[in-house]
């Protein structure tokens, strides 16, 4: 790569990370540096193109479409002539053709790569003092998104059986890893919503190489089988799941530790159609598997008592407190896919392609963790939890602050960058576990009729007269 791209390429990693409030010197400022970013385009045999919508000004526009409450190709465009009139370069078309062309021509790779990458090297760099029992927990769960009903999508994307052809909306099953320290999309799967091998457990399987020795998965039920957790182990990573409802237990039995908490063995199971046979038989014949029965206490809730499988065995390790402390973390995995598809519009996406559904996704999960890295700053900074700041206010801060970032000169940055992090410090969020309120809503909202039949019928219908 000659001098001359590389310099254009360390320039827009600068105006990329402005949106973030990223300044060199800071913690975590490195995560996603030029390297890194030149690395990912090289790695996807992405070509230097000399216009105004590179692959990297293509890549910020994407995060800012993410991050906007209104992700319009329009917005983003208008925007974009804003910040070069406020620059003095030249003026160019308010069209959207050339930037969807450049959305259409950037590797969806570009985004995967970079988004593992941000998301690993935030919790690499990570204070001791963030991890569990100095150990990189990593919560997995899984979600679904919606998406435009054109051919191509639900060819790719089929709806829901139980919706009649017309009336549905493709719809695509997610698993994501997050981790818990810092609160990063460390990696995901997609697919179908329905068909063979495509449920949550068949998407978390393809993400295991991903996962490094020594992590702990934390996770609900779903996952709590033998072969998930004996291919985990072969990787040297340990799990706590909550017990799946199908397996029954008995605390007389087994070797005990403690008032429900005892170790007992599992026996293999027969071969399941997803596991080849070679595999199968590398899958040790038995598991020995601590269960350790949790009750958790919440003001204005009956206690909720339950059943833990994990292979953290060794009791003057991990005592059945900490048990019960890490799973109640379990729920971030919820709030972390709210702010995903709440707060950042992810439930619905508007590509109208499955290429372009993906690389939606992909540029989520992207501004996400970027959004996560300034978090993380501002807790370092003032000696607190990521987990302790609130998610939709980082958002919302950024989002008011970026028109001033953006056309700040660089010895005023850091200054500017510094504010943020101090409100970012003050939006705490509490102990959101014991949270409770009624499910319901006081105010009324007036509901549209809903359509019972394909649009291009009920338009005929009405050009006719017979729609009622």
């Amino acid at each position: 790569m000659c001098q001359s791209t590389r310099s254009r390429i360390w320039n827009q990693v600068e105006s990329l990370g402005r949106q973030f409030a990223q300044v060199p010197g800071l913690p975590f400022a490195d995560v996603l540096g030029a390297e890194q970013v030149e690395a990912a385009l090289d790695a996807e045999a992405v070509a230097s193109i000399d216009c105004v919508y590179t692959p990297l000004t293509t890549v910020r526009m994407l995060l800012a479409q993410a991050l906007d409450p209104d992700p319009s190709l329009r917005q983003v465009v208008g925007r974009l002539l804003a910040e070069r009139a406020a620059h003095g370069h030249r003026p160019i078309s308010a069209a959207t053709g050339a930037y969807s062309q450049a959305r259409h021509r950037l590797p969806e790779g570009v985004l995967q790569r970079l988004t593992r990458h941000v998301g690993a090297e935030l919790l690499r760099q990570a204070p001791h003092a963030w991890l569990w029992k100095g150990r990189d927990v990593k919560i997995v769960d899984g979600t679904t998104a919606s998406m435009p009903d054109t051919p191509d999508n639900q060819a790719a994307w089929p709806q829901p059986t139980h919706e009649r052809p017309g009336l549905g909306f493709p719809l695509a099953r997610l698993v994501v890893v997050f981790s818990l320290a810092v609160g990063t999309v460390l990696d995901a799967a997609l697919g179908p919503y329905t068909g063979k091998e495509t449920g949550e457990t068949a998407l978390f399987r393809s993400v295991h190489d991903h996962l490094n020795p020594g992590d702990v998965v934390l996770s609900d039920r779903y996952f709590c089988s033998y072969f998930e957790i004996a291919l985990l182990q072969q990787q040297h990573i340990d799990v706590v799941m909550r017990l799946h409802q199908r397996r029954p237990v008995d605390f007389r039995c087994g070797r005990r530790l403690g008032k429900d908490d005892h170790i007992v063995v599992w026996k293999k199971p027969k071969r399941p159609d997803w596991m080849d046979e070679a595999t199968y038989q590398q899958v040790p014949d038995t598991l020995e598997v601590r269960q350790v029965r949790l009750r958790v206490e919440q003001k204005g809730f009956r206690t909720k008592t339950i059943v833990v499988a994990t292979t953290l065995r060794r009791l003057e390790e991990v005592r059945r407190l900490d048990l019960t402390d890490l799973y109640r973390q379990r729920w971030h995995a919820e709030l972390d896919l709210r702010s995903l598809k709440e707060t950042m519009q992810m439930d619905i996406l508007r590509g109208k392609t499955p290429a372009m559904v993906r690389k939606e996704i992909w540029a989520h999960f992207l501004a996400y963790n970027l959004i996560r890295t300034a978090m993380a700053q501002a807790a370092r900074e003032h000696q607190v939890l990521p987990r302790e700041l609130s998610f939709k206010a980082a958002l919302q801060t950024l989002l008011a602050f970026a028109p001033h970032v953006v056309a700040a000169p660089p010895n005023e940055l850091p200054a500017l960058a510094q504010r943020i992090r101090a409100a970012l410090a003050q939006h705490r969020v509490g102990d959101r576990p014991d949270r409770y309120e009624p499910r319901a809503r006081k105010r009324r909202y007036d509901n549209f009729q809903h359509l019972l039949i394909p649009r291009a019928e009920a338009k005929a219908r009405l050009r006719e007269g017979t729609y009622e």
